[in-house]
């Protein structure tokens, strides 16, 4: 069973950062896709942020030069380093795990991490 674990959430003013880490199992962390997504209460999970193997990433339009993911390939985790906190980015935010091969897809996700943006 694959586990992915996230942390560093927490309670912040608006304006303020955080630095959440996902740790990955090192079986995956080169070969799949990491991602962050959240979820706001009353409303679906969203894409936040991903970054591939190589390092490629890719940003959901509201984090957008505010946010950003990097790997750290001795610990195995990536980080989701967000600046310029707004209330509206209160959520649980999640970590994901995504490959697809010829014969299925794999998908894994962390239990979750709160982030709480208010003053």
């Amino acid at each position: 069973q694959v586990q992915l674990v996230e942390s560093g959430g927490g309670l912040v003013q608006p304006g303020g950062s955080l630095r959440p880490p996902c740790a990955a199992p090192e079986s995956i962390f080169s070969t799949y896709v990491i991602g962050w997504y959240r979820q706001a209460p009353g409303k679906q999970r969203e894409l936040v942020a991903t970054i591939t193997g190589g390092g490629t990433t890719n940003y959901a339009e509201p984090v957008k030069g505010r946010f950003t993911v990097t790997r750290d390939n001795a610990k195995n985790t990536v980080d989701l380093k967000m600046n310029s906190l707004k209330p509206e980015d209160t959520a649980v935010y999640f970590c994901n795990a995504f490959r697809a091969f010829s014969w299925g897809r794999y998908n894994y996700w962390g239990q979750g991490t709160q982030v709480t943006v208010s003053s």
